[in-house]
């Protein structure tokens, strides 16, 4: 294996994070599911599936938060020690004229 392949194997790539999170937040969104924390569940846990399913060296951490757009604010801020080339952080949101629905994913090198 090439030094590159392996150093792309065990970095974390936002855009790649990105594209699998939206495809999940597309297919779990068209589902009729009876309340809130049952799709916020629902994308948390298919979301951490598709993620493993990449097969990359990671622990993942996924968040989910679905607000109503009521003219509220919403502020959140995270932190955390971890090795910069390899580890690391995106967020996918998604809003129609209704809801705010905000993914985070966090990955850290094993």
């Amino acid at each position: 294996m090439d030094e590159d392949q392996s150093a792309e194997e065990s970095t974390f790539v936002v855009d790649e994070i990105t594209t699998v999170i939206k495809t999940v937040k597309k297919h779990h969104w068209k589902q009729l599911l009876p309340t809130i924390k049952q799709r916020m569940s629902s994308i948390v846990e298919s979301s951490l599936r598709q993620l493993t399913k990449l097969g990359k060296p990671f622990k993942y951490m996924v968040t989910c938060i679905i607000l109503q757009k009521n003219g509220a604010g919403l502020q959140t801020a995270s932190s955390c020690f971890w090795d910069n080339s390899t580890d690391g952080s995106c967020t996918v949101r998604w809003e129609n004229k209704t809801i705010y629905c905000i993914v985070s994913v966090f990955g850290l090198a094993i």
